[in-house]
C-alpha cells in the first residue's frame, strides 16, 4: 500500500496533534507534532532569559539556534513520539500557558521558522507522515496528498484547553486561556513569514460540535481515501 503525507493545518486548540497521533498510530504512519518543535525553542528562550513580558531579545536567540537540538523519540508507553531539548524530555515543561503565551512570538521570527521547516522536510522525506501545524499544507509540505485545517470557536477551544490545564493542576482562569486563544489567533493569522492560513486544496473540518471519535473517524475515512486512490 502506498504511503502519502497528510498535512494537519488550524488554530490553535482545535486538538490537531490529538487526531495526528490517532491517525498516525491507526496507519503505522510517523507522527510529527511541529507544534512541540516550537515550544521547545520557547522553552529554551525563555531558560536562557531571551524572552519575558517585558522584552524580547531576538538577536540572542538567533545566534544561539545552532545549540538548539531537537529530536522525537517514541515512548512505548505511551504511544506516541515525546519531545527532547538537547537531551532533555521536555513534553510536559512545553504545554504549559506560561509557555503558550510565547510561542507565537517566537514562531514568527524567519530565523526560527527556516530552522525548523528544514528539519520537518527531512522528517518526511519518506512520506508515511502525519504533520501538524500552522503551515504544513502551505509551506512545509505543498505537495502533501492530504491536507487538513482544523478550526472551532474560540469560545470551545478556551474550554478544551481550560479544562486541560486544570487537569494538570495549573492555577489559570477561563479569561487567561481565552485571552491568550485569541491572541495566538492573531499572531498565527497576521505576521509575515508563513501565516496561518487554509491550503487551497485544503479540507476544512469545523470540529466545534464533533467529539473526538467522531473527528477522528472522519479524518480517518478521508485519508483512507486518499490512500486507496
Amino acid at each position: 500500500m502506498k504511503k502519502i503525507i497528510i498535512a494537519i493545518d488550524g488554530f490553535s486548540s482545535t486538538g490537531k496533534s490529538t487526531v495526528a497521533k490517532q491517525l498516525a498510530k491507526k496507519l503505522g504512519y510517523v507522527y510529527v507534532d511541529t507544534g512541540a518543535m516550537y515550544r521547545a525553542v520557547t522553552l529554551y528562550a525563555m531558560q536562557h532569559n531571551f524572552i519575558s513580558k517585558e522584552y524580547f531579545k531576538k538577536e540572542k536567540l538567533i545566534n544561539s539556534l545552532a545549540e538548539i537540538k531537537l529530536e522525537f523519540h517514541f515512548n512505548t508507553e505511551k504511544g506516541f513520539a515525546e519531545i527532547y531539548l538537547n537531551g532533555k524530555n521536555v513534553e510536559n515543561e512545553i504545554r504549559t500557558l506560561s509557555v503558550s503565551q510565547f510561542v507565537s512570538t517566537i514562531a514568527a521570527v524567519p530565523e526560527v521558522r527556516k530552522m525548523q521547516v528544514k528539519q520537518q522536510h527531512e522528517l518526511g522525506e519518506k512520506k508515511g507522515i502525519v504533520m501538524d501545524g500552522r503551515d504544513i499544507g502551505t509551506v512545509v509540505f505543498p505537495q502533501a496528498e492530504l491536507k487538513i485545517f482544523m478550526t472551532a470557536s474560540a469560545e470551545t477551544r478556551a474550554k478544551r484547553r481550560f479544562d486541560e490545564l486544570i487537569a494538570k493542576g495549573e492555577n489559570v482562569t477561563f479569561q487567561e486561556v481565552i485571552q491568550n486563544i485569541e491572541e495566538r489567533d492573531k499572531v498565527d493569522s497576521s505576521r509575515k513569514d508563513s501565516p496561518l492560513k487554509k491550503a487551497e486544496d485544503a479540507i476544512v473540518v469545523d470540529n466545534s460540535h464533533l467529539n473526538p471519535d467522531e473527528q477522528f473517524q472522519k479524518i480517518l475515512q478521508l485519508a483512507k481515501e486518499k490512500i486507496k486512490a
